[in-house]
C-alpha cells in the first residue's frame, strides 16, 4: 500500500514560517510515524521570491501568485502564517471556500474576524485550526475542550503571551532593560513589525473573544 501524502502550502517565509518548513523537513520520518501520512510543502507563497530563495537555497517551491495555490486541487491544507488582517483575512476565506483546510498563527485575525473564518470552514465542511495563535503556541484550547470539558471556565491567568514571555525572561532572568530585550525579540522575529498589541497588554479583546470562540471551535 502506498504511503499516503499530504500537500500544503505555506504563506510567509519569515521566522516562524521558516521555522515550520525546518520542523517538517528535519522530523519528516518522525511525524509521518505519528500522523500515519506524510506532510509535504509544495508551495510557499512569499512576497520577494530572491529573498526568500536565500533561506532555502532554491526557488523551486516559492511562488508569489496567491491563484497557483488556491486553484490548485492537489493543495489541502493551508498554513497562514504572514500575518495581519489583510492580506490574510482574503486568502484564508479563499482557501476555505475553495475545500482547503487551513491552520493559522494569526492572533490579530482571529481575534477580529474569528467568528466569520469559523463559519466559512463550518459552511465548507472544512477545518479552520488556530491553537498555534492561542497563549505562545502553548496547546490550551483542546485541554479546554476535552479534558476540562466537564469544568466550569470562566478565566485563564498567566504569560500568555509568547512576545511578552520572552521580554519578562530576558529581564529577570539576564538583567536586560526592557528597551534592549524588545529590540532583541524584533531582531529575532518574535515580536511583530509592531508590537504594540503585545507590550502594551492589549489582551482584553482578544479575551472576550476567545471566550465567546470556544464554544464553536472544532476538536
Amino acid at each position: 500500500m502506498s504511503e499516503r501524502v499530504i500537500k500544503a502550502a505555506l504563506l510567509g517565509l519569515g521566522t516562524v514560517g521558516t521555522g515550520v518548513y525546518k520542523v517538517l523537513k528535519n522530523q519528516e520520518e518522525e511525524m509521518t510515524a505519528k500522523i500515519g501520512c506524510k506532510v509535504e510543502i509544495t508551495k510557499i507563497l512569499v512576497r520577494n521570491i530572491e529573498k526568500a530563495a536565500a533561506k532555502l537555497g532554491d526557488t523551486a517551491l516559492l511562488t508569489n501568485q496567491w491563484e497557483e495555490i488556491v486553484n490548485d486541487p492537489e493543495i489541502e491544507i493551508v498554513i497562514e502564517l504572514i500575518g495581519g488582517i489583510n492580506p490574510a483575512r482574503d486568502y484564508i476565506l479563499q482557501a476555505l471556500n475553495a475545500g482547503k483546510h487551513v491552520v493559522s498563527a494569526n492572533k490579530d485575525l482571529i481575534a477580529v474576524h474569528g467568528h466569520e473564518l469559523l463559519e466559512a470552514a463550518h459552511n465548507n465542511k472544512v477545518d479552520f485550526l488556530f491553537e498555534a495563535a492561542v497563549a505562545g503556541g502553548i496547546p490550551i484550547i483542546r485541554p479546554l475542550k476535552q479534558c476540562l470539558a466537564g469544568n466550569h471556565m470562566t478565566e485563564v491567568m498567566g504569560i500568555v503571551n509568547g512576545t511578552t514571555n520572552f521580554i519578562l525572561t530576558k529581564m529577570t532572568q539576564e538583567g536586560m532593560e526592557f528597551k534592549d530585550a524588545l529590540a532583541l525579540a524584533t531582531e529575532l522575529g518574535y515580536a511583530e513589525a509592531d508590537p504594540t498589541a503585545d507590550i502594551e497588554g492589549w489582551m482584553q479583546d482578544v479575551k472576550s473573544q476567545f471566550w465567546h470562540l470556544l464554544p464553536l471551535i472544532p476538536v
